[in-house]
């Protein structure tokens, strides 16, 4: 039978969705086991079905699907998927969503605008979900939109271990792309030995989609390596305007660092063309050979998703596997 069991005989089921079928054989493999085997396909309108192959009846089953484009597609065939596993008598069921889907709309900013995160926490819940497990949230807050737990791991570890090999600490700027996110700055600072902060002043206008302007930088960076931190690119305007106002503030190197890598049009072209030397995300999302290019860097994801499922499938404590936090 596939899976793993222990020694108190549970049994622990990796469930592959359609959207981003290496990144479950990949978790798998760290795992040493083997995906279930699934039957899923699309009838003409569109409708999703999906069937198991083998038994679930109490087992540990842990979803794992990338909300990449389609992205509504791949948020339901996770929604039908868990349904199943709940109605074959699974006994727990995670949906692993390292990118989770919406998490950019977790409140309002204008009147009658939904709070579509917490829209999908719910549906999973009553899909059947017991746990949720993402991978570096857009607000961490958004944990307290599911009634259950809700694993929410840090790729930090992962870029941090590979920036260091690529950069001088000793003449090193940690920058924030807004205001917002410069406690993640923080962190990777004092990871990287107490190094330089500094944030790009930029405004964004809520009624436009992914319009963002850089205006200037808010601490020192001439002549510096910077490495600019977020939790996502997607069509890379912000960073790209972020990277060309720290070249212009006299920054002598810049490296972009993100966990994950949308990529949707322009993005490739704007990062390609505006002045960093390396773009590094994870592979949280699969990125396909028309969003590559020569600056990216792609670093793997799964052996942090395999320590964390591990981790929870032994009863043992996430929190444990990031000393930082």
């Amino acid at each position: 039978m596939t899976g793993i069991k222990s020694a108190g005989q549970k049994h622990l089921l990796i469930v592959p969705g359609r959207a981003y079928p290496e990144l479950a054989q990949g978790i798998a493999d760290e795992l040493h086991t083997e995906v279930l085997p699934t039957v899923a396909y699309d009838f003409a309108n569109g409708e999703i079905y999906v069937r198991f192959s083998e038994s679930v009846r109490g087992a540990d089953c842990y979803v794992v699907q990338s909300h990449t484009a389609p992205l509504n597609k791949w948020v339901m065939e996770q929604m039908i998927m868990v349904d199943a596993l709940k109605r074959a008598s699974a006994a727990r069921i995670t949906v692993v969503a390292p990118f989770f889907p919406y998490a950019r709309q977790d409140k309002k900013h204008q009147g009658r605008e939904p709070i579509s995160a917490r829209l999908i926490a719910d549906l999973f819940k009553t899909a059947g979900a017991d746990r949720l497990m993402s991978v570096d949230l857009h607000a961490a807050q958004e944990q307290g939109f599911f009634d259950g737990p809700w694993d929410h791991l840090y790729a930090q570890p992962v870029l941090i271990d590979y920036v260091k090999r690529r950069v001088d600490q000793t003449n090193l700027t940690i920058v924030s792309p807004d205001a917002g996110r410069i406690r993640v700055a923080e962190k990777w600072a004092n990871k990287l030995g107490g190094c330089e902060l500094a944030f790009v002043h930029k405004t964004r206008d809520t009624t436009r989609p992914n319009v963002a302007v850089a205006h200037r930088v808010v601490g020192t960076v001439e002549g510096r390596t910077c490495v600019l931190v977020d939790d996502l690119i997607d069509t890379g305007g912000t960073i790209a305007e972020a990277v060309k106002v720290l070249l212009h503030s006299g920054a002598k190197d810049v490296i972009v660092a993100a966990t994950h890598g949308v990529l949707s049009p322009p993005a490739a072209e704007r990062l390609s063309t505006c002045g960093a030397r390396e773009i590094i995300v994870t592979d949280t999302l699969p990125i396909s050979a028309d969003k590559r290019f020569p600056q990216l860097t792609i670093l793997p994801i799964a052996p942090l998703l395999a320590s964390a499922i591990r981790t929870v499938f032994d009863d043992g404590s996430v929190t444990a596997l990031f000393d930082q936090e």
